[in-house]
């Protein structure tokens, strides 16, 4: 795996939309206002993608357009970071345009960048692992850096500035307030704080004792389920077999396995039939532990955890729970591949090694 330098002050970053188009609609202007804005108050300079604020429609209607904005913003020279402005649906889509384009490969293997995004960029983290690239399960554009409130969350600048160093180990650390989801995201929001709570529990070990290091692999289970079976775009399972974007089970073998649920919040019965589907699939029964990420607005917490008691009880495997990564405020950034540790006696998680390729 081939992990990208760091950012440093100065240095120009692409907003591409890989999922949902909305960056480009007139109702979220303020929003993109509000990123790029951000963006350079942290020093970088934000650069849209040709296709990225085309709107939801002709995004939808082309997949290939969002693929040929990653393939630029790898191939340009001048780019050195590339952040997702949102999630959405069916990124899975991109799948035939990137993978079929050997320039795209050659791009992506020759030129590595850093690569940040959640939800249903999950799935383009997973194609550009399979490509040998180092990614950030992290924050995005419109999510994180056009936060609506007076200034970016406290924990938030923090997982940026990580982007910016590159330290020999990083402990992910829980956040002391947890934050509620929008209601209103107009420009009549702009400058309002988002109602927040002490963190009360922090990291939560749900099974076992000790310490247990891997590699991280995972995203949003939504997605993940969604490449094994899918109502919604039955095709979705079968480019998923054709281009072996999900990690087959030996390559889940020995993995820290992280998780977390969608902003549609399913059902507790929903979550437990995907995590069924990830045992059927042979994934389960590979990894080394698993930690989750806080569910957003702490909806259905208990009754998760529950669940995942009741699918890993014959594997015995180690459980964390709480972390702030995924669709829950504030999150951090977990790097795909990179060696961590649970300890689970101390409820902490670490990253063993520097996020970033250490240059002489």
């Amino acid at each position: 795996m081939q992990k990208p330098t760091q950012l440093h002050p100065g240095d120009t970053v692409a907003i591409v939309s890989l999922s949902s188009g909305v960056l480009g609609e007139d109702f979220a202007a303020h929003e993109l206002t509000r990123g790029q804005q951000r963006l350079r108050e942290l020093g970088l300079i934000p650069i849209i993608m040709p296709n990225a604020c085309r709107g939801v429609a002709y995004l939808n209607a082309h997949p290939e357009a969002r693929a040929v904005d990653l393939k630029q913003a790898f191939l340009d020279e001048h780019i050195h970071g590339i952040i997702c402005a949102i999630g959405g649906e069916d990124t899975f889509r991109l799948a035939p345009y990137l993978f079929n384009d050997p320039d795209f490969i050659t791009a992506v293997q020759q030129h590595p960048k850093l690569f940040t995004g959640f939800s249903d960029t999950t799935v383009d983290h997973l194609m550009l692992r399979r490509l040998g690239l180092v990614t950030y399960y992290g924050p995005n554009l419109l999510n994180d850096l056009a936060e609506l409130g007076p200034d970016l969350l406290p924990y938030t600048r923090q997982t940026w500035a990580h982007y910016l160093a590159n330290p020999q180990t990083t402990a992910i650390t829980s956040s002391p307030v947890w934050y509620e989801e929008r209601t209103d995201f107009s420009v009549a929001a702009l400058d309002t704080p988002r109602v927040q709570h002490p963190e009360t529990r922090g990291y939560e070990v749900l099974r076992r004792t000790g310490h247990v290091q891997g590699r991280l692999l995972g995203g949003c289970i939504d997605s993940l389920n969604s490449l094994l079976t899918d109502t919604c775009y039955p095709e979705e399972p079968i480019i998923n077999r054709n281009y072996h974007i999900m990690p087959s089970p030996s390559e889940w073998h020995d993995k820290i396995l992280f998780l977390e649920t969608s902003e549609e919040c399913p059902t507790p019965a929903a979550y437990q039939t995907m995590l069924q589907n990830l045992k059927c699939a042979g994934i389960l029964s590979e990894v080394r532990a698993i930690i989750t990420g806080k569910p957003q607005d702490e909806r259905y917490y208990t009754d998760y955890c529950r669940a995942l008691l009741t699918v890993t009880q014959d594997l015995d495997l180690p459980i964390m729970t709480n972390l702030n990564f995924g669709h829950a405020y504030p999150r951090t950034a977990l790097p795909y591949e990179l060696l961590a540790t649970v300890d689970l006696d101390a409820q902490t998680l670490t990253i063993d090694e520097p996020y970033f390729r250490t240059t002489d």
